[in-house]
């Protein structure tokens, strides 16, 4: 296959790119700025936005499209941020739908990254993808932009792929979730009953792949676990994996402290279901915590 990827040199993109050059594919990293390569490889290649709105032929042909582009929204929420958070997301989707629409072949699907963040909060409500919208904070308000921006993408096939926590060993917030307890001060978080919807580097990539491979997919797919957990389970697990204690809590005030507006990510939380992968046949490698996070722990251990 012939794939384009918006986002490419990021955590979940990089672990994409790799993924399908591994598998024989060839792919076209979308970037705001062009990397020096010393060993090139014959089936990856680097277009900068300028390059391709003066040259949109350059992705003639290609058979996907997959938009990971935004803006983190793990910093503290300044009003400068929020714009810059906001504005990433909805230019870089307004570009590729602008792309997409100045293409004579266009690719077959596009794959639009969104958050589950788009359902809102809840401590006992479980949100699947049919699940209605709540634009209750600013995440749930960023998601909602963004899918909206996501509907100027035309005649082709649109998945938007509602992304979760995503753990992995090196890069996201897996390492700064884990080094507390690898300090000996690892404790739940605010009350620690708040839902955490989570799920391995690898499956997110396995299942964005699984989407594109799919026509009968589209519209809202959530990259979740079957299996969320809440905070203090998330916790035990991680104390059990990697051996450390789960005994020090911190204050929900601290947290409000520390991060300001951010804290909504940390003390409420959802738990969300990937009810339309599961429909559709999709296997996880690693449908639990422990699972995931003894993989994880492996890794680390054979770098």
């Amino acid at each position: 296959m012939k794939i384009a990827i918006c986002g490419g040199t990021g955590f979940v993109g990089g672990a994409l790119v790799d993924y399908w050059l591994q598998a024989g594919h060839h792919v076209k990293v979308i970037t705001r700025k062009l990397p020096n390569l010393h060993n090139p490889s014959q089936n990856l290649t680097y277009f900068s936005w300028e390059q391709l709105e003066e040259q949109p032929h350059l992705l003639e042909g290609m058979d996907a499209l997959v938009n990971l582009a935004g803006e983190t929204l793990n910093q503290r929420w300044t009003t400068k941020a929020k714009l810059e958070i906001v504005e990433s997301r909805v230019t870089t989707v307004a570009r590729v739908a602008k792309l997409v629409n100045a293409l004579e072949q266009k690719p077959e699907v596009v794959v639009q990254a969104s958050a589950m963040a788009i359902y809102g909060t809840s401590a006992s409500k479980t949100f699947d993808e049919n699940s209605p919208q709540q634009s209750v904070n600013f995440p749930s308000r960023v998601s909602e932009q963004w899918e909206l921006a996501a509907d100027a993408i035309k005649h082709v096939r649109l998945v938007k792929i509602r992304v979760s926590l995503v753990l992995g060993h090196k890069k996201g917030a897996f390492p700064l979730m884990k080094l507390p307890y690898m300090l000996g001060v690892g404790g739940r978080v605010g009350s620690g009953k708040q839902w955490t919807s989570w799920i391995h580097i690898m499956d997110i990539v396995r299942l964005i792949d699984f989407t594109i491979q799919n026509k009968e997919i589209s519209g809202p797919v959530n990259a979740s676990s079957p299996n969320p957990v809440t905070n203090d389970e998330f916790g035990r697990t991680v104390g059990k994996v990697y051996h450390r204690p789960h005994w020090f809590p911190v204050p929900g005030i601290l947290i409000k402290t520390l991060v300001g507006e951010l804290s909504v990510v940390l003390l409420q939380g959802q738990r969300v279901i990937p009810q339309k992968a599961l429909d559709h046949g999709f296997q996880f490698t690693f449908p639990t915590l422990t699972e995931a996070l003894e993989d994880l722990k492996h890794r680390g251990l054979s770098d």
